[in-house]
Parts: structure tokens; C-alpha cells; sequence
């Protein structure tokens, strides 16, 4: 099914949407602030962004030692899913800084970690949020065949050991789009005529998938191979070591979000109609976690709050806790859920549950 062809219900003068972004909107101009990023936001900006390069620096530069050269490759696995959680992915949902400009430059920083900014905008903003655990629109839930996240998607044997061998993938993700995730997406875009909501030519974009990832590669695992203290086997083991830290802290993030035992996972009509409105689906088939983790939070880049973001992705995630009270009591004076676990552990354990459930029933339906 298209994208234009799926509708989601129309919505009144006095649902909750429009009640909560007047409330919200309200939060912003009782305290007189921006919704934007704040000093705290860029400070955490250069606190990431150090955490990547510095190790870098100091593995072609300074130490010799293999164990603590492995500790940089580690650091580094982490700087890259703190740039991804907090600044990046902000900045490509134009929260970052009411400047485009700002929002552009930091939403690019993907390059620098081997992904596609216009590719990541595409899944994400687009595909992602429109149709959030909807089989064959959401992306994000559709690995097929190596993984079922949804009761849609067909069962395979095999699935019923991917609660096991998930964590696995997880940690293989950031390698797939630094090598070949992106240009299947390309071709698949491409044939949906999706690149162009992004204002470029697929050929345009397709030379300039070649090229940053060739420099990104060229830097990151060129540059260690030739100066590096470790053997180049050593120096491919801490590159593959830096991406799957990566990978798997950010799939850690947003799986427990949206594949747990709650989610609805709703499905179009024949017609392409779904009987839910849009700010409803994402209620039903979104969850907070470990809301009080304060430290937690901060590195996640406030994606713990993961209905506030779905519900305002322009809006900066330093803003999400105080926001949260806000969504939640408007989300229950309309009588719809707000999901919500105590701890990352809880929503880790959620996930696998759902993992464990969707690989060994056909039918997985939501639990409430």
C-alpha cells in the first residue's frame, strides 16, 4: 500500500491533540522559553562530539597499549550513539535551533558516523513518526525475514529463537548503514518516489552516498590501519567494536519504545483507512521509560520520553520532562494511555517479552 493511500482518522475541534499543543504551547510562553536548544543542549553538543574524536585523536596519535586503544573504540561506540541520540537526531527534526542552518550542519554530523542524514529523514520523520507500528509504512519495525516485530508480518521458524539472537542485529545496525544499508534504501526510495521530499535527484543523492562514505571510511578505519599502534586485524576488530557498542545502545533506546507487549500495531482497512487519529496510534503504540533516571536521560538524549517526542519531534528533548506531566494528564482526562515504565530494565525486559511472544505466536496481540 502507498503512503498517500493510508488515512488515519480525522480528528475534532476538541481532541486531545489540539487540547495538549495548546497546553503545551501555553508551558512555553507562561515560562518564556524557547523550544528550542538551551546552554545545557550545547554543552551537551560538545561533550558528545568529544567523546567521539578525542579517543580517535588519541588512537592515531598517542597510545600504543592494545587494551586501552580497545577502551578508545569503545569510548568512540558510545560518542557516536550520544551523537546520534542528542544532537543528531534534534537536529534533523529541525529542534535543534530555529535556524536551518544550525539544524542542517548538526543534522550532517551522521556522515561523520557513516550514516545518511537524507536516508535517516526519510525512515524516521517520515515513515517513522507518520506510521509509527504500522506493517509495511514503519520501517523501523520491518526487518524482514530476519526478525518479526509486528502480528502482521509472517512467522517464521526461526523466530522463535530472535529474543536471543536480537541483541546480535542490534549491535550490527550502525555497520549495515556505514556499508550497505543506505543504498538499498536509495534504490527503495528511489522506486518510491520518497527522495524527493527531501529536495534532491536520486542521482544527486546516490553521489553523495558514494562519496561521504567513502571519506567516512577512508578516516575512520583508513587512517587507524596506517597509523594505529594495532595490527590491522586488531584495528578492524575495535572499528567492528565501535559500531556494535553503537548500534546495539541505540536500538536499546528505541525498541523498547514501541515493540513492547502494549503497542496495538493497528492495520489499514482495505481501503487504507485506520480507525485510530494519529496522535491516538501514537499513544497506543508508543511507551515512556525510566522517567526519574535523570543522568540516564541526559545521554539518551531525552528519549526515554518517547510520547512526548512522537507527539513533538520539533521540539528540543531537553524540554521533555518538563513537558511529560502536561501529556499525561491530558492523555487520561481523554481516557487514552500513557505508557509508562519505572526503569530501562523494565522496558528492556518488555521488549524481549514482546520479542519472545511475536516469535512464537502467530497472533500477538497487545496486552493492557
Amino acid at each position: 500500500m502507498k503512503i498517500n493511500q493510508v488515512k488515519f482518522s480525522p480528528t475534532g475541534d476538541d481532541d486531545f491533540y489540539k487540547v495538549v499543543r495548546k497546553r503545551v504551547s501555553q508551558y512555553f510562553k507562561d515560562n518564556n522559553l524557547s523550544r528550542y536548544a538551551n546552554t545545557n543542549m550545547v554543552l551537551k553538543t560538545i561533550f558528545m562530539v568529544s567523546l567521539y574524536f578525542v579517543p580517535f585523536i588519541l588512537i592515531l596519535t598517542y597510545f600504543e597499549s592494545t587494551w586501552i586503544i580497545m577502551m578508545m573504540w569503545l569510548l568512540m561506540g558510545f560518542g557516536m550513539a550520544g551523537i546520534g541520540l542528542s544532537i543528531m537526531h534534534d537536529a534533523n527534526h529541525s529542534a535543534y535551533s530555529k535556524n536551518k542552518y544550525v539544524n542542517m550542519f548538526l543534522g550532517k554530523l551522521i556522515w561523520l558516523v557513516g550514516g545518511s542524514d537524507v536516508n535517516w529523514r526519510i525512515q524516521h520523520n517520515v515513515l517513522h513518526h507518520t506510521y509509527t507500528n504500522i506493517s509495511g509504512m514503519d520501517e523501523d519495525i520491518q526487518i524482514d525475514p530476519l526478525m518479526r516485530f509486528s502480528p502482521e508480518q509472517k512467522l517464521l521458524k526461526g523466530h522463535r529463537f530472535q529474543f536471543i539472537y536480537a541483541w546480535f542485529l542490534y549491535g550490527m545496525m550502525t555497520l549495515m548503514w556505514a556499508t550497505t544499508k543506505d543504498y538499498s534504501q536509495w534504490k527503495r526510495y528511489k522506486n518510491k518516489d520518497l527522495i524527493k521530499t527531501q529536495g534532491l535527484s536520486s542521482r544527486r543523492f546516490l553521489w553523495t552516498l558514494i562519496s561521504t562514505k567513502t571519506v567516512y571510511l577512508a578516516a575512520t578505519l583508513g587512517l587507524p590501519l596506517i597509523f594505529s599502534g594495532l595490527p590491522w586485524w586488531g584495528t578492524i576488530l575495535g572499528f567492528v567494536l565501535m559500531h556494535f557498542v553503537a548500534g546495539l545502545t541505540l536500538a536499546a533506546i528505541f525498541q523498547p519504545a514501541h515493540v513492547v507487549p502494549t503497542s496495538t500495531f493497528e492495520s489499514p482497512d482495505e481501503d487504507g483507512s485506520i480507525e485510530l487519529d494519529w496522535a491516538a496510534n501514537q499513544l497506543m503504540n508508543t511507551a515512556n521509560f525510566a522517567p526519574k533516571a535523570r543522568i540516564f536521560s541526559w545521554y539518551v538524549g531525552g528519549l526515554n520520553y518517547q510520547i512526548e517526542h512522537h507527539l513533538f519531534p520539533n521540539i528540543c528533548h531537553v524540554h521533555y520532562r518538563k513537558i511529560s506531566d502536561i501529556v499525561r494528564d491530558t492523555a487520561f482526562e481523554y481516557n487514552l494511555p500513557y505508557y509508562t515504565h519505572k526503569t530501562f530494565r523494565g522496558a528492556l525486559l518488555g521488549h524481549a517479552k514482546m520479542l519472545y511472544r511475536l516469535g512464537k505466536y502467530k497472533d500477538a496481540p497487545a496486552l493492557h
